[in-house]
């Protein structure tokens, strides 16, 4: 089974995937993905450079994430245009990976995607999870995480799905306004019930 893992930003995605982890599923992460698409001298990065110019890379010739960011999300058509270029170069390697993955038995394949649903991605899954947060917590969070302003952080948050609309979509919720501890047995408590299901569906076909 290829559990879609998304929500919004801060809202403890990484943590949530990384327990999975602890309790023995496989992850595909999109963010990881999205780093190798865009490696020096690669198709994706070279057709952003065409699109934003020579000033989103380092001297170096690695995307300058902070430029492009700036450039990005404060303009939506921009945003659009960066996602018209690497969002089909992600999917095509996130589909290749759980392709290559789903060739072994895996009782669990967690694909995190941040942009799961905005970008199409629910297609590539069998059920998705979406992680929650209190928006006073996520906006907390983001300024604690990033060097970022209050409206800057505000920025990124609404250039995202609202959390409703992903809950709305979702085959499971956790919320992870709480602590830690409770977020793991959240998670721990879900993976048992995914692999049982798959070990429950292999034995009665």
């Amino acid at each position: 089974m290829i559990l879609g893992l998304t929500g919004g930003i801060a809202s403890g995605k990484s943590f949530v995937a990384d327990t999975f982890v602890e309790c023995g599923a496989i992850l595909v992460s999109a963010d990881l993905l999205a780093r190798e698409v865009v490696n020096p001298g690669s198709p994706t990065l070279v057709t952003m450079v065409e699109t934003f110019g020579p000033e989103i890379l380092t001297p170096g010739g690695s995307l300058n994430r902070e430029v492009m960011g700036q450039k990005v999300f404060a303009d939506q058509a921009a945003r659009r245009q960066l996602e018209s270029i690497t969002h089909p170069a992600i999917a095509h390697l996130a589909e290749c990976r759980l392709a290559e993955l789903n060739l072994s038995p895996h009782d669990l394949i967690v694909y995190e995607a941040p942009l799961l649903f905005e970008a199409g991605g629910e297609s590539r899954v069998d059920q998705v999870l979406v992680v929650v947060v209190d928006p006073d917590l996520q906006l907390a969070r983001l300024l604690q995480r990033e060097n970022l302003s209050e409206a800057e952080a505000k920025q990124r948050i609404s250039a995202q799905w609202p959390q409703a609309d992903k809950v709305q979509k979702a085959d499971f919720v956790i919320d992870n306004s709480g602590s830690l501890q409770q977020s793991s047995i959240m998670v721990a408590a879900l993976y048992d019930y995914l692999t049982r299901t798959v070990e429950h569906g292999a034995s009665s076909s």
